[in-house]
């Protein structure tokens, strides 16, 4: 490989450590592409970037956004430089490849609580996705507004950004329209709803969630079972019934079968309902394994939660577990 090609792939953000996955004429395509892209930005070009933008959700849950936004905004950054220079038939799929980065981008501000830039980043990935004519992508980009939402504890605007990605229903996979439906429960119960009365919502989610669907869509893939049961955990806390939310937690919260990331996020979803429950010890000693892998991952979304858990613990703040959990979060 010339140092002409690696300094043309580095230059537009494909990091170094990316190469060697590229054999020589794949390699040399890919740098030419950046070059000129009218002339070579194809389809084995767009694939490159596609694998590679999996690559980065395949990792993210272990190394955290730190070391994932780089390759990520990279790529979403070769996008807009070439979008303008492809030809036509190109342009589409390099916007929808552009949205789902853009998207994912969005995500992983989200979880550093970096909250203008993921707004940013999800209206960059709603303008792509329109002009590509990915209405499902348009849906899904909603749907992580509303859960923004939830992160500031906004439950109308929460509420009806999840019905309007539902409207399009239509074109969004089953496990995306059952999340969107749970989050309308969530919303519903942060509004004054009771359990009881959005159980037949998170029944509906649950059937959706069941549903065969036609596997076309990669859209929201990591979405399972164990997710909404997470979800139905946090519903029940929000609607007053933190006990029964402690329950699910216990019987489902299982390390194995979760990021470390996101097993991080979820213990300090359980620590907070343990402290509303009455049980300071085992909240504060959850929520320091919770923020031993919010430190790991950079989740700051984590670190935030553990915040509220401690506004929970107030009442019990001199006991020596509530103290050191004070100690590891303000740190």
């Amino acid at each position: 490989m010339s140092p002409l090609n690696r300094r043309s792939l580095l230059k537009y953000g494909v990091a170094a450590t990316a190469l060697p996955a590229l054999g020589l004429d794949e390699l040399r395509h890919v740098a030419q592409a950046m070059a000129d892209a009218r002339r070579y930005f194809d389809g084995t070009t767009l694939d490159y970037f596609r694998r590679q933008l999996a690559a980065c959700k395949a990792d993210d849950g272990a190394l955290g956004p730190s070391k994932t936004l780089p390759m990520v905004l990279g790529i979403v950054g070769a996008v807009e430089e070439h979008a303008r220079d492809v030809k036509p038939q190109v342009r589409r799929e390099l916007l929808r490849l552009g949205a789902d980065g853009a998207e994912f981008a969005g995500w992983l501000f989200r979880d550093i609580r970096d909250f203008g830039r993921t707004l940013f980043w999800y209206d960059r990935a709603v303008e792509w996705a329109q002009e590509a004519d990915d209405v499902a992508m348009q849906g899904y980009v909603l749907l992580k507004k509303s859960q923004l939402a939830f992160d500031e504890r906004e439950p109308l605007r929460m509420l009806t950004l999840a019905q309007a990605a539902r409207r399009g229903q239509r074109s969004l996979p089953k496990r995306v329209q059952a999340e969107s439906v749970q989050q309308e429960a969530r919303a519903e119960v942060m509004l004054g709803a009771t359990a009881d009365a959005v159980a037949p919502k998170l029944d509906e989610a649950r059937a959706l969630l069941d549903a065969p669907d036609d596997g076309a869509s990669q859209l929201g893939a990591h979405y399972n079972s164990t997710l909404l049961t997470m979800q139905t955990a946090i519903c029940y806390t929000e609607a007053g019934a933190p006990r029964r939310a402690v329950e699910i937690y216990d019987d489902s919260l299982v390390e194995d079968r979760f990021s470390p990331r996101d097993y991080g996020f979820f213990l300090s979803l359980r620590a907070g309902s343990l402290a509303l429950a009455g049980e300071p010890d085992e909240a504060a000693r959850t929520g320091i394994a919770s923020a031993a892998r919010a430190d790991s991952t950079n989740s700051r979304r984590t670190k935030q939660e553990l915040v509220r858990v401690l506004d929970y613990l107030a009442p019990w703040s001199r006991r020596p577990e509530v103290v050191r959990l004070r100690e590891v979060v303000t740190a």
